[in-house]
């Protein structure tokens, strides 16, 4: 157990307990107890069982489907923290929520990554610790530390020893994905091309041309988050369209909402590597889906935290 003037407690909620005690195991130490349920209207009802008065606290919960469940019971669980005189709050979301909407997009649009923001810092969390944020200023919404750890090097670790030869390239599935594409590229020291793509409206994509030769190439697309799948699988067929012999797909987030796993199972895709910051049901889980964990990268970060440590240095 590490040691460092207050006691470090972890809680969380119930978006993804098998993360939150993967986690707690890496620190050598266990959940601390909070009953987190509903009251019989649906209200979210919480109970910290423990003292936590002037403790470290981390409180694990990613705020994925049902998304506004998860994201009350992260509210709550920092208010009942904050409530109980916590020394430290610090609200650790592998998957940060409401992202997509970070700016406006159209006349009288939300900027709904601003509002839970603000949120997250008025029920009194003192620092946000999360991973590949969709977009980046998001850090700048808040007026509280936050770190944004990168999910990207559990990623091309894992695909680095299935490069071979100069037949494999990195392609970024749209432009907002090109610097994420081009950093895995880089450490894979492979070349990179871009799916160049219209979106006539929400979740719905339409190819246009591929920049970069794919021809005979071993093809591995790069995204931050997979929703509905419909980018990454027309995507996908795109490649094989214009002559790419093998395609992997890899992401951050597995939200794959509504008619994601049809689309993936039918696909091109040959293995679809994935993080854990989103819990996978059983049902979902395709044989050519691997998951890998960020268990290490969040108990590595939580204690650079609680000793007041840099955060470069967990990627080495």
């Amino acid at each position: 157990m590490i040691t460092h003037g207050n006691e470090i407690k972890l809680f969380a909620g119930n978006s993804n307990l098998p993360l939150a005690k993967a986690i707690a195991a890496k620190l050598n130490t266990t959940l601390g107890d909070a009953e987190v349920g509903k009251f019989s209207d649906g209200e979210i009802s919480v109970h910290i069982g423990e003292t936590v008065r002037g403790r470290d606290l981390f409180i694990i919960q990613s705020t994925s489907s049902p998304v506004n469940d998860n994201l009350m019971e992260l509210l709550i669980l920092i208010d009942a923290a904050k409530r109980a005189s916590a020394g430290r709050i610090t609200a650790v979301m592998p998957y940060f929520g409401y992202a997509r909407q970070d700016r406006k997009a159209r006349s009288r649009d939300p900027i709904t990554a601003k509002l839970v923001a603000d949120l997250l810092t008025s029920a009194g969390a003192d620092r946000i610790l999360t991973m590949d944020l969709h977009a980046a200023q998001i850090q700048g919404f808040f007026n509280i530390p936050v770190d944004n750890l990168l999910g990207g090097p559990t990623l091309y670790n894992y695909f680095s020893s299935r490069i071979s030869g100069d037949d494999f390239i990195v392609v970024s599935p749209d432009v907002g994905s090109v610097n994420r594409a081009r950093k895995v590229a880089e450490r894979l020291n492979c070349p990179m091309a871009i799916i160049d793509k219209r979106r006539p409206k929400a979740n719905v994509m339409e190819v246009m041309n591929i920049i970069g030769n794919v021809k005979g190439k071993q093809c591995l697309l790069v995204d931050d988050m997979i929703d509905t799948g419909g980018t990454i699988v027309q995507g996908a067929q795109a490649l094989v369209d214009a002559g790419a012999t093998h395609i992997y797909a890899c992401c951050t987030h597995a939200v794959l909402s509504g008619p994601a796993i049809e689309r993936i199972e039918k696909s091109p895709i040959e293995e679809l590597v994935m993080l854990d910051t989103v819990q996978l049901p059983e049902e979902k889980k395709l044989s050519k889906i691997k998951i890998l964990t960020t268990a290490d990268i969040f108990a590595a970060a939580i204690e650079n935290v609680y000793l007041d440590k840099p955060m470069s240095k967990i990627y080495d």
